[in-house]
């Protein structure tokens, strides 16, 4: 019933397997993409920890009592390294950067009555409880950033194992540009931020893959057809040819850019529908959903972005000599798309060492990503930086692509790669 099918497919995949196009595809970036991304993650990840180790837990102790020093010394038998400060409110500890100079990103109110508190409970009333409250700093969204205050409140649940089980009570409060937030725990802050963050980069990564593909498959198509010697031969400017493949793409790239803020927006509202108000994070009260001008700057971001990828998939395109060609080359690309996606997805970049940060903000696929988390914190500057250099990179691309269709080199370049070694050639 089958007959010859072990040969046509071991004929198949002879010429798949020689195919550098698809090797490269299929084997080669894979294994570069992930290793690279575990690479990033485990270095944000063992700084995060080294960060937190070499923090300075401040104490603020407004009790005086022998309980509170019991606590106290307590905290410093865990190798934490402390500094107490005593008889301060936290808005002071707040407005005078006492944690800034302490490099300390957290502090821990002992409130006064916390002793009297503590020995009503031994001695007999469990009625009585004292309470420990705790106070981080939101430092954006990594998945790494709340390391320093899981580890306080697992030091401070320790204790209270110690000492007498259920006899402290612990309340959270985030600090969030220079303002306390009470009742709000950092950590659950961090992964509601992060949770809202994956939707952008997911959305650019589809946006730039689609586009881009649909710009090559346009020249490649023309190539393959011999249609595009045909229309390089009529009297229309060659660089009106280019802006017109161009301009079709890039009236979808806008809508799509519109399309992308509308439903960016109804993700960041409708974050905490469903949750009892009691439990809930309003974002808009705390200042962490972009205003106007935020998503107004963040759709010029996408927008420019989208526009230089599709300029470089026209070159790209340009050296294929059919569709599958180009699409193949295209693919290259894919990595400068992926990898800052999905690093960034769970990673603040001001976290990343200093290298890897020029290497982020080098690659241009990168800025809406990283627009998207500065906006929230209203940090327009970066923003306005990213358009502008990515504009620059798209004017480059855009130049480079005009002299290719102002030449006979958009008909005949074309890049090979040898079924043999690496050696490549363009004619």
């Amino acid at each position: 019933m089958l007959k010859g099918f072990s040969t046509i497919l071991v004929k198949e995949l002879k010429e798949l397997i020689r195919d550098p196009k698809i090797l490269i595809g299929m084997l080669v970036l894979p294994l570069v993409i992930f290793p690279v991304l575990g690479a990033v993650l485990g270095y944000a990840s063992q700084t995060a920890i080294e960060q937190a180790q070499k923090a300075t837990l401040l104490v603020v102790n407004n009790d005086q009592g022998n309980w509170s020093t019991t606590f106290i010394n307590y905290l410093k038998s865990t190798g934490v390294k402390t500094t107490v400060i005593n008889n301060t409110s936290p808005q002071q500890v707040v407005a005078q950067e006492i944690l800034t100079k302490n490099n300390s990103t957290q502090f821990i109110e002992i409130p006064a009555g916390f002793s009297q508190n503590m020995t009503a409970h031994t001695n007999g009333n469990p009625n009585i409880t004292a309470t420990i409250n705790v106070y981080g700093v939101f430092q954006g969204t990594s998945i790494f950033s709340d390391i320093g205050s899981t580890a306080t409140t697992s030091i401070i649940n320790s204790y209270n194992r110690v000492i007498a089980p259920d006899v402290l009570y612990t309340t959270q409060s985030t600090i969030i540009k220079g303002q306390i937030q009470e009742g709000i725990d950092p950590a659950t802050l961090s992964g509601l931020m992060i949770t809202q963050s994956i939707a952008l980069p997911i959305t650019i990564m589809i946006m730039l893959t689609y586009s881009m593909q649909i710009a090559a498959t346009s020249v490649a198509m023309e190539k393959e057809e011999k249609t595009l010697e045909t229309l390089l031969t009529v009297p229309v400017d060659r660089f009106a040819i280019l802006m017109g493949k161009l301009s079709s793409t890039i009236i979808v790239a806008g809508i799509a850019s519109i399309a992308v803020m509308i439903g960016y927006n109804y993700v960041l509202g409708s974050m905490t529908m469903g949750i009892p108000t009691a439990t809930s994070i309003n974002l808009v009260n705390l200042g962490l959903v972009p205003s106007a001008f935020g998503y107004f700057l963040l759709g010029i971001s996408l927008f420019i972005t989208l526009l230089s990828g599709l300029a470089l998939a026209v070159i790209m395109s340009a050296f294929a000599e059919d569709v599958r060609g180009a699409t193949a080359r295209v693919g290259y690309i894919y990595p400068l798309i992926f990898i800052p996606a999905m690093a960034l997805m769970y990673l603040d970049i001001n976290s990343l060492p200093m290298l890897v940060q020029v290497v982020f903000y080098a690659i241009p696929y990168s800025h809406p990503i990283i627009a998207s988390k500065a906006v929230v914190l209203g940090d327009y500057v970066t923003v306005v930086l990213g358009i502008v250099y990515v504009a620059v990179f798209t004017i480059v691309i855009m130049y480079v692509a005009s002299r290719l269709f102002a030449t006979e080199k958009i008909l005949t370049a074309k890049l090979r790669f040898k079924r043999r070694g690496v050696g490549k050639r363009e004619e």
